[in-house]
């Protein structure tokens, strides 16, 4: 019965992701974003010039630069689409990709800082907003960097040496994907009704990388049906710790969000670093 249901939502789960990855949805992608940011600018240039009002979204228009968070949102949101897709392919690659996202976030709240500024660019107006830009900036540079060591050093390493259970890992991988779209499906209507219904968008992304949380745990508890080997446990587990600090980062105030951002990758790379000592030190422990 599992092994019929597993079959059945990797087949569902594959269609997604083909129809994901094509050519068609990236070319669609892109211009759904093209289109929403010049129509977002055109809609700031008229209520701005009081041509039009939008009611409870009048206020947010009314800054030039409001386009530009709108766009980076749904960028990301896209970025939250690859997350999901990725996790059955590699826990690894799936935890860069939280990482990847965080500094996108970095750089969309640098964006929204610029949003601030308005068209007042006199010192005491644009002081805060800059140096916050300036802290936004520079932490997703440092994470962009980190990562970029990070992917370098990774060497994967299967969970079992049987090709029957590393196939059943993965399918149990996109079981799981597939209840992480739901998930995004389900957030995603709430945020868009409290969109429609007060015009402010929450873009959850807390709520999401909570759900990321209990999935990295589920894998844990998971990838014991297959090894109870010291390494491999302690690895996934150090997966979920980086998660709840990415999940900290994104509710601490200014400053400490980017510094426990940029901790937390750090963390990855020098738990690479020893992950990789001990599997060319101790194959033999490793591989069993």
């Amino acid at each position: 019965m599992l092994r019929k249901m597993l079959t059945y939502t990797e087949r569902f789960y594959e269609k997604l992701k083909d129809f994901w990855e094509s050519k068609t949805s990236l070319r669609l992608t892109s211009a759904v974003l093209v289109i929403s940011f010049v129509a977002c600018s055109l809609l700031s240039v008229l209520v701005i010039n009081n041509y039009i009002t939008l009611g409870s979204f009048t206020h947010s228009f009314d800054n030039p630069f409001f386009s530009i968070e709108i766009v980076f949102t749904m960028l990301l949101i896209t970025e939250l689409f690859g997350l999901i897709f990725m996790l059955p392919d590699s826990v690894a690659k799936s935890v860069g990709k939280q990482f990847e996202l965080l500094s996108l976030i970095f750089l969309r709240d640098g964006f929204k800082e610029f949003s601030h500024i308005g068209t007042d660019f006199s010192w005491e107006s644009i002081k805060e907003p800059l140096i916050n830009m300036t802290v936004y900036g520079f932490g997703a540079m440092f994470i962009f960097i980190i990562l970029g060591f990070t992917y370098k050093l990774q060497k994967h390493i299967r969970l079992t040496n049987t090709e029957d259970g590393q196939g059943q890992f993965i399918k149990f991988k996109k079981l799981l994907a597939l209840f992480l779209l739901a998930a995004f499906a389900v957030v995603g209507f709430f945020d868009v009704k409290t969109l429609i219904e007060s015009g402010n968008y929450l873009h959850s992304f807390k709520t999401f990388y909570t759900v990321l949380i209990f999935s990295d745990i589920l894998i844990v508890l998971i990838a014991l049906r297959y090894t109870l080997n010291y390494y491999k446990i302690f690895r996934y587990s150090a997966f979920v710790l980086a998660t709840i600090l990415i999940r900290i980062s994104l509710s601490a105030s200014h400053f400490y969000d980017v510094a426990i951002g940029v901790v937390a990758a750090l963390f990855i790379l020098l738990l690479t670093l020893t992950y990789n000592y001990f599997v060319k030190k101790i194959p033999e422990k490793i591989n069993t």
